[in-house]
Order: structure tokens, then sequence, then C-alpha cells
């Protein structure tokens, strides 16, 4: 990347440090004081030298991830090649699902599930808990019928003393169920997938291609969900999936609310060959009123791989003024520095 050069990344830790140990303003203190000031001074930066550059400093994968997403924007920029491209994209549109949340009752949950059926969603992701899980699948498997790809996510919130109960959700065929145990009960998942019929997939669990590995090996998991902010930065994401690839198992990309930006970034990796399930790569209005790139739309259940140079997308100026809270500039006074 030559000085001067533009490149965006998102970072899509959250306000508190309750889906991961990251937050948002533990990310902006160590990209200010060790991610940034690393890649700075290696001075001709390329994108497969970031991981290895910033390896010393201890876990932040989100932050580091935003940092080597904005090298390779910038770098795909200078030579007109599409994040896509780059990485393996094998499609220009990928089909779109979307999570539903824990509702307060039965009711509003199947009017929320209509609600996205009419828009188009090809693939309904309900989220459960403990007295949250059987019965409102039913309803929605039986409201919406067999045809419907329904896939539950468990955000760690059981223990293998519910095995009993997650096997009564082998009835309702469901595609998957997501991260049913604590992510670093690796060896219970393995224990929990002989017990139930539904294909367990891991999310919080896989931070890295060697914990995937690991967890492929224990049979602990025949889906992966890969966020790549979660396991620092695309291309790492691709290494995972290229390792679910030679193993036969499938794999789809998560989200973490992101703007256009990060959309962007994922929407590429989810054209892969390898994501042969929707992700929840939603339309911009599934969590904004106004994004900060031009939308992204959903078409007959699809979402557009962006083909522009990079990322193929950037903030509109007006929309990121409006939401700018702080700027900083590392390496310099002024942006030209």
């Amino acid at each position: 990347v030559t000085p001067g050069a533009e490149g965006w990344g998102e970072c899509v830790a959250l306000s508190e440090p309750l889906y991961s140990s990251e937050y948002v303003d533990g990310a902006a203190d160590v990209i200010r004081r060790f991610l940034g000031p690393r890649l700075l001074a290696a001075g001709d930066l390329r994108p497969h030298q970031v991981a290895d550059l910033l390896e010393p400093v201890k876990g932040h994968r989100m932050a580091k991830a935003a940092m080597e997403t904005a090298v390779l924007d910038a770098w795909l920029r200078e030579r007109g090649e599409s994040f896509g491209g780059y990485l393996g994209a094998v499609r220009d549109r990928v089909p779109a699902g979307v999570s539903v949340g824990i509702m307060d009752t039965v009711p509003r949950l199947l009017d929320a599930v209509d609600g996205y059926r009419q828009q188009g969603y090809l693939r309904i992701k309900l989220k459960i808990e403990p007295g949250w899980d059987v019965e409102p699948v039913r309803a929605v498997r039986e409201r919406f019928g067999d045809e419907l790809l329904l896939q539950v996510d468990a955000n760690a919130a059981y223990t293998l003393a519910d095995a009993a109960t997650l096997a009564r959700l082998d009835a309702f065929e469901l595609l998957l169920i997501e991260q049913p145990l604590a992510e670093d009960d690796l060896r219970q998942h393995a224990e929990l997938a002989r017990l139930v019929r539904t294909p367990i997939c891991l999310d919080e669990s896989i931070v890295s291609a060697k914990v995937a590995a690991d967890a492929i090996a224990l049979r602990a998991t025949r889906v992966i969900n890969i966020k790549p902010g979660r396991v620092g930065g695309y291309l790492e994401a691709r290494r995972i999936h290229d390792l679910c690839q030679a193993h036969g198992l499938p794999v789809w990309c998560g989200g973490m609310l992101e703007t256009g930006l990060g959309r962007a970034a994922n929407v590429a990796l989810a054209a892969l060959p390898g994501f042969s399930l929707p992700g929840d790569t939603s339309a911009s209005d599934r969590y904004y009123e106004t994004d900060i790139t031009e939308p992204f739309v959903l078409e007959e259940g699809h979402v557009a791989v962006p083909d522009g140079p990079g990322l193929g997308v950037e903030p509109l100026p007006d929309a990121l003024r409006e939401r700018t809270t702080s700027t900083e500039w590392l390496g310099g006074d002024s942006p030209g520095s």
C-alpha cells in the first residue's frame, strides 16, 4: 500500500464486552496505541503481512480484522481488483437469511417471521434459550411448513444437561443448532453431537483456523459459522472456509450488525464456493434506517456482491459526517502526513 492510499475497515466489537471480551472503546484504544503504530512502522505494506505484524499483540481479533480490512481495501483499490475477486468469490449475489430475536409471545414471533418471509428472506434463524425453544420452533414450523429453511441459535445458553431438550428439536428438521454450549466446550459439543440428530454448528467457539481444525477432528461440529471479525480478519476467514471445504463441511457467513462497509466484505466472503447455506447477510434496512454507504437491498431473496475495486463501496460523505462522533490521525498531524 503506497503512502496516501485510502482504505476502509469496520470494527464489529459491540459497545459492551457481552458477545466477546472486546468492546468498542477497548478496540479503539488498542488500535491507537498498539496496532496502528505497528502497521505504520512497516512502511510499504501487503495484506498478508498484517497478521504477522500484529501477532505479538495478544487477542483483539476484531480490532485486528478492522486494520487488515482497511489494508486490503486500500491495496485492492490500487490494483483495481474487487474484494470478492481477491478472496475467490464464484457468485455475483448471495442468498440472504435473517436472525429473529426472542419475543414476548409466540404470536409476535409468528408475525415477525411472516414479515421477513414477505420481504423475501430465504432462511429464518430463531434465537432460543431455556424456556424459549421447543414451543416457538414448533409454532414456526407448523405455521410456515417444512419448506421453510429454519435454524436456531442458542448463543451458548445451554449445558450438556439440556441435551434431552435440545434433542426434541430434531423433530423439526432444522438446518442446524448454532452454538448450544459455552464457547470453550469443544469436548462437550462433541458429546452433544452424539445425542442429537440436528447438525451442531459452532460460532463463538471458532476463533481461528486452528480451533476449527480441532473442532472438526473432535467431531464437535458439522457446520461452521464464519464471522470475519471474530476470527481476526477475512484472510483467516478464507483459511477456515478452505479447511471446511477440504473436510466436506458447509459454512455460512455470520453478521455483527455491520454498516455497508462491513456488509460489503461479508457479502464478498459469502460468495466463496463453500458457503452453501444462506448467511446473516440481511439488507441494510434490517438494522439501519439510513446506512453510511449506499444501502444493500434484497432482490429475490439475494444481496448483490459489489464488483468495484476494493470493498466496492465507500461512505457517503454527508451520512458519515452526521454520524461521526470523533476522528483521530495516527502517524501525523493531518490526513496527508
